[in-house]
């Protein structure tokens, strides 16, 4: 998956891969001992090709959560899968950051990065990013349903808690959200971002992203599967375009297209999808791509994942792909003559045709507010930070 420039990404620079980092200077790392040709076909100027990388972390991931998931299973911390209460989700997610840790740690290894960081944790301003996202998040999903609401497709009965379970609950739906967007992010915007950046053209992305769609169509009967291939038929003419006017840093926009292709295709197996709540979850996937492009880290895609997340499901007590879970503060009731086109339906705000011009005006905010600062000297200040 080696492009014909592989271009060092804005968010996370790092020294080639056949030089190894110290604080004063590089200094070259060892030759690899292997014959010619596998050598070319394991290795490229960036050390370990993208491509036998990321199959490298999806096989250690699969085994790993299996692992995790099954001792957690042993010790009563997660039941059923359709079990969707604030302890399940943070041990079931807690499984799944654990093997995520564990596969990106180990691929960390044998390409010899420094630590996790590499993979688009680094940047300046790291914690302001990240409460920022948390503030972000939390306003654009209330903007969404305070247009539901001022629509008419929406409104709120009695409150479902009180006193002392208001914050008990919000503190165990806040750590189990925390951890929703640090393993969707750290796959997504973190790992798998950083990886196909280094290592993917437009024809690695365009067969991806096709070997996505045509697997939806061969064994998908329903579940929004149209909100995938619309991403996918968007993103084309631009990454095409990149790709004949061989821009630079292209690799990051192929590798934005196939991820959030891809998160858009992960949501199609939920419950209650409908293809707004599809496209808008590829949607705001690329939008916390190009949060990672002009923040130089994926600390604000996870704090804004986390914080919508949070006022959604616990906060205003709304649907979540179908899903309304125990132990919620506010109490939505969508109206039984409501279209879905524009309540949502089962699917919830993000199934609302409202949810597309809400995550509009986040990429807005994101540009007008962090925009102003060109990505290539968030760059050089992540290198002289790792360097010093």
């Amino acid at each position: 998956m080696e492009p014909e420039i592989q271009p060092l990404p804005p968010e996370a620079p790092l020294a080639p891969a056949d030089v190894t980092l110290s604080p004063e200077i590089y200094v070259p790392a060892p030759e690899a001992k292997l014959p010619r040709g596998l050598r070319w076909t394991f290795l490229g100027n960036q050390g370990l090709r993208a491509g036998w990388s990321v199959l490298i972390f999806a096989v250690l991931f699969l085994l790993l959560a299996t692992g995790v998931g099954y001792a957690f299973v042993h010790l009563h911390l997660i039941g059923k899968r359709s079990d969707f209460t604030a302890s399940t989700a943070f041990f079931g997610e807690l499984s799944a950051l654990l093997a995520l840790a564990g596969a990106a740690a180990f691929v960390a290894l044998i390409e010899r990065r420094r630590s996790l960081l590499a993979f688009n944790l680094t940047g300046p301003r790291c914690i302001p990013r990240f409460f920022s996202g948390l503030l972000a998040g939390f306003l654009a999903l209330s903007a969404l349903v305070g247009a539901l609401t001022w629509g008419g497709w929406m409104h709120f009965g009695p409150t479902a808690l009180s006193g002392a379970n208001i914050f008990k609950f919000g503190a165990l739906w806040a750590a189990a959200f925390l951890l929703v967007g640090c393993v969707e992010e750290g796959a997504f915007r973190c790992y798998l971002q950083f990886t196909l950046t280094r290592g993917i053209n437009f024809w690695w992305a365009l067969g991806i992203v096709a070997g996505l769609c045509l697997d939806l169509l061969l064994r998908s009967k329903g579940n929004g599967v149209w909100g995938v291939y619309i991403i996918a038929l968007l993103g084309l003419f631009p990454c095409l375009m990149l790709h004949f006017r061989k821009t630079p840093r292209s690799g990051f926009w192929q590798a934005a297209w196939v991820t959030s292709t891809l998160f858009g295709y992960i949501h199609t197996g939920n419950g209650g999808e409908n293809w707004i709540g599809i496209f808008a979850a590829a949607f705001i996937g690329f939008v916390f791509c190009v949060s990672v492009w002009v923040t130089g880290s994926a600390w604000w895609a996870i704090g804004c994942h986390a914080a919508w997340d949070w006022a959604e499901t616990f906060f205003y007590g709304t649907a979540d792909s179908g899903l309304v879970a125990p132990g919620h503060y506010l109490s939505a009731i969508v109206p039984a003559n409501a279209k879905p086109l524009w309540s949502g339906g089962a699917d919830g705000p993000e199934g609302s045709v409202l949810v597309l011009g809400v995550i509009l005006l986040l990429l807005a905010a994101l540009l007008v507010i962090y925009g102003r600062k060109k990505p290539e000297l968030l760059a050089a200040q992540s290198l002289e930070r790792a360097i010093g």
